[in-house]
């Protein structure tokens, strides 16, 4: 049977992995289905691949639904509102790292060195933005075969980081200073670019996702420290200070209060 509501969820995912600091994963923990979304994409590459069909369609529908209509949007509230639209996402993460916290029982399930490993976690994603530079790369409008196999390695880079909760894949296609070359693929829809960067995301995630299985299943405290500590560093990472206007402010601070109160929201009435 069709999850059809999985479009939606599929929309929200694919927004968020097109900017830069936000994480797919971190939607998938707000809507609830991550668990759900890891044991899929294992159980896809099996013989039980038919049954996970009616999960990922409606997924993967609503995902491209987002990347193709959206991705003009994103690259314009960036380049005209990127104090508040950074907000918006910073209320999400907000409100996605007590979700998290709740559903590792972290109080009961806590030992010191967990909350060492949230801050150690938190830090390294923090230090990895002194490095995103200016974000101002540009196009490439000429590709050579050597940089077709740049983006493919690109594409599985940042799929790995895609359904990491904390990590966006958009950071570090940033990092890599792809991100810009990309975008203008998906707008201009140049298919030899978006095939490639396709495949090695599909590859990448693939891989990661057996990973993340596997530490889910027998070190599933860790692992949620680790998770949290990404969330909490990001807020950080993609934190684009308070501006000189007062007008921005404020529409900054209703953006953060906005996604803030859409997670708890969804956190209450889509979680499975």
């Amino acid at each position: 049977m069709f999850e059809w509501k999985n479009i939606f969820r599929g929309i929200a995912m694919g927004a968020s992995d097109l900017i830069p600091g936000v994480s797919g994963g971190t939607i998938a923990l707000v809507l609830g289905i991550y668990h759900r979304l890891i044991t899929a994409i294992n159980h896809f590459f099996s013989r039980k691949w038919k049954e996970q069909l009616g999960f990922f369609i409606p997924l993967g529908i609503g995902i491209g639904i987002a990347i193709i209509s959206l991705s003009n949007l994103l690259e314009w509230l960036l380049a005209t509102h990127p104090q508040p639209t950074f907000f918006f996402f910073m209320g999400l993460i907000l409100g996605t790292i007590p979700l998290l916290l709740k559903e590792a029982d972290y109080k009961y399930q806590f030992k010191p060195y967990h909350f060492v490993i949230v801050a150690t976690a938190a830090v390294l994603i923090i230090l990895s933005g002194v490095y995103k530079g200016e974000e101002n790369g540009e196009v490439v409008q000429s590709l050579t075969a050597s940089d077709y196999v740049y983006l493919f390695f690109s594409g599985w880079l940042a799929s790995s980081a895609m359904i990491l909760p904390g990590v966006s894949g958009s950071f570090i296609l940033l990092i890599l200073g792809v991100y810009e070359t990309i975008i203008h693929a998906v707008t201009s829809f140049q298919l030899p670019v978006i095939f490639t960067v396709g495949l090695g995301i599909i590859i990448g995630i693939t891989i990661m996702s057996k990973f993340l299985h596997y530490l889910l299943r027998q070190h599933r405290t860790g692992t949620y420290a680790v998770m949290s500590g990404l969330l909490i560093g990001s807020l950080f990472v993609i934190f684009p200070g308070l501006g000189s206007s007062p007008l921005v402010m404020v529409i900054s601070f209703l953006t953060f209060i906005t996604g803030w109160g859409l997670t708890v929201l969804l956190g209450k009435l889509d979680r499975t």
